[in-house]
C-alpha cells in the first residue's frame, strides 16, 4: 500500500481500473483505495502490462 499518511496503515480496494493483460502508463490512475479517513486514487509507478492482481 502506498504511503498515505502517518496514521493510515491499511485500506480497502474500492475499484481496480485495469485487468490482467491491460497496459498501464506511468502515473495513470489504476486503483482506488478507501481508508477510514479518505478515499484515494492510486497512480501506477511504472509503465507496463498487468500480469497479476
Amino acid at each position: 500500500m502506498p504511503k498515505m499518511g502517518e496514521s493510515i496503515v491499511e485500506g480497502t480496494i474500492i475499484e481496480w481500473r485495469k485487468q490482467v493483460g491491460d497496459s498501464v502508463e506511468k502515473d495513470e490512475l489504476f486503483l482506488a483505495i478507501g481508508t477510514d479517513k479518505v478515499d484515494s486514487e492510486i497512480p501506477s509507478t511504472d509503465s507496463g502490462i498487468i500480469v497479476e492482481i
